[in-house]
């Protein structure tokens, strides 16, 4: 029973997100705090693990990059996995029930699409070591790093926004 009602809660919590980034986006006239801001660098700490929850922060990003282009405010973006989250990464599903690995998909996906629209995305190989994830099954088009804590500091250093996502 309570297994039951956490899935309807954050099946709800999914169906309101994916209805929201349906909506339209406010024009840029509608940020006060992007008057002025010609361009955004941002570094996202994906540590978020729960298969639903990160579909939707992936869409987020994804969504949030696709807005600021369109304000031309020429996004940089990074999305650096770290924590259990490096486990959502991987083409090894063994351990994920069959529903699960639908959200899997999505997540390969979703990064997929976010890597070709220009947003880079990194690992980092001691969470990975962590986890107990083969870093070979790390989905190609992730840029593999030794700690995920020193590349957002070396973005941070660089102007970067960071940004948690847990």
């Amino acid at each position: 029973m309570k297994g039951n009602l956490r899935k309807t809660v954050v099946l709800s919590i999914a169906a309101f997100f994916i209805v929201l980034s349906t909506l339209s986006f406010a024009s840029a006239e509608e940020y006060d705090a992007m008057k002025g801001v010609n361009s955004v660098n941002a570094i996202f700490d994906m540590r978020d693990g729960n298969l639903q929850t990160a579909v939707i922060h992936l869409n987020l990003i994804h969504d949030t990059y696709k807005e600021l282009v369109a304000m031309k405010k020429n996004p940089v973006f990074v999305v650096v996995f770290m924590a259990s989250a490096v486990k959502l990464i991987s083409s090894d599903h063994s351990g994920f029930s069959a529903e699960d690995q639908k959200s899997l998909k999505e997540i390969a996906s979703i990064i997929s699409r976010m890597s070709k629209a220009g947003i880079r995305v990194e690992v980092c190989l001691f969470a990975v070591k962590v986890f107990g994830v083969e870093p070979a099954s790390i989905f190609p088009e992730i840029e593999r790093v030794g700690n995920g804590w020193i590349s957002e500091i070396g973005y941070q250093a660089r102007g970067y926004s960071l940004v948690p996502v847990y």
